[in-house]
């Protein structure tokens, strides 16, 4: 289509495959829907609502109370319609991309369709941080340098001296180095102190772990208000729809709910690990999410082994370092359970 930029030409969709089974361990979704309670309490403003009107231009309604809660400014923060749409505001703006390797997909493949210059640093032995190599690559005309900690897909969680370091770099160099929480209630950390101080850090979160909320497509950034009035330029105008402005409200006036559910999972996470240290051909990785990251002998079998089962996960062996291994989402108990037994059930067992 020559309509069409070149650089955009055959290029392929986002990696994803939707499979259906009857339990789904494969995105990190939260096991566990919105409490009913609060469900009715969404359905009673949404019958309030007057869905002919446009809403908030920048979702001033939601910002103003994430601000409160989060004790943040309140033109530091920029709300949108998935926390993957600020990702891709923030490649567009910037003038270059670094990233680790393996890594959270979408940093690639936003750079890849707006051309913008990407460098990926393969991670060290054992998932290290390659810190180094990222301070050198720093040396370059600054950009973006997008940092998930913990880290997805390996589940790891970076050391507090490390980020410090690439955060001073950034500021004297000129890099944005954003730091993708995706997970963090799963790890207890948070660097928006680090943020509030150093305008060259950014902080991205996302509504879809802990929260449960993957449904509604919803994140925020925490940054400079030099960060944020760039990036909100690139969200479209009255981008969060009214209805999950409402919902948001709604979970924001009862926040404590979320650290109930982050408690289960993280109990749950280690049981599995504890469980899965005991295989005998598979390797399980620590981990500060609410996902395991699992080395088999073969990905592809293990996938398919377990989705006979009944089982869905996500192979992870497309990508460099990660050969043979598969992810697993946190369950509910018996979801779990059931996966343990799978798991335990695929051990190969040798010829005489």
């Amino acid at each position: 289509m020559k309509a069409f930029k070149p650089h955009l030409q055959g290029l392929p969709s986002y990696p994803y495959k939707k499979v259906e089974a009857p339990i789904k361990l494969d995105q990190n979704e939260s096991p566990y829907d919105l409490p009913a309670e609060l469900k009715q309490r969404v359905l009673a403003r949404w019958q309030g609502l007057d869905f002919n009107r446009y809403p908030h231009l920048h979702a001033e309604d939601v910002r103003e109370k994430l601000a409160a809660w989060l004790s943040w400014p309140m033109e530091g923060l920029v709300v949108a319609p998935g926390s993957n749409l600020l990702i891709q505001a923030l490649v567009q703006a910037s003038n270059a991309v670094l990233d680790t390797a393996p890594s959270f997909p979408h940093y690639a493949f936003s750079a890849q369709i707006s051309a913008t210059p990407y460098q990926a640093v393969p991670l060290e032995s054992g998932f290290s941080l390659p810190t180094q190599a990222l301070l050198e690559a720093m040396d370059a005309p600054p950009g973006v340098l997008f940092l998930p900690n913990p880290h997805a897909p390996t589940a790891r969680l970076f050391a507090e001296a490390e980020i410090h370091l690439l955060a001073d770099k950034a500021a004297r160099t000129g890099w944005l180095l954003v730091i993708d929480e995706a997970y963090h209630q799963f790890s207890g950390t948070d660097y928006s102190p680090l943020a509030k101080i150093n305008p060259h850090v950014a902080i991205l979160r996302t509504f879809s772990k802990a929260w449960g909320l993957g449904g509604i497509r919803a994140g925020y950034l925490l940054a400079s208000p030099e960060v944020c009035n760039v990036v909100q330029n690139f969200v479209p105008p009255f981008g969060l729809p009214a209805h999950t402005a409402q919902l948001l409200l709604t979970v924001l006036e009862v926040p404590g709910y979320v650290q109930g559910i982050v408690q289960t999972l993280v109990a749950e996470r280690e049981k599995l690990f504890r469980a899965l240290q005991k295989h005998p051909t598979w390797r399980v990785y620590e981990s500060q999410t609410n996902f395991l990251l699992i080395r088999t002998p073969d990905a592809a079998a293990a996938y398919q082994g377990l989705l006979r089962q009944g089982i869905l996960v996500r192979r992870q062996d497309h990508y460099p370092g990660l050969e043979g291994c598969i992810r697993v989402s946190v369950g509910t108990p018996q979801e779990n359970q059931r996966f343990l037994e799978a798991a335990f059930s695929l051990i190969e067992v040798p010829h005489a």
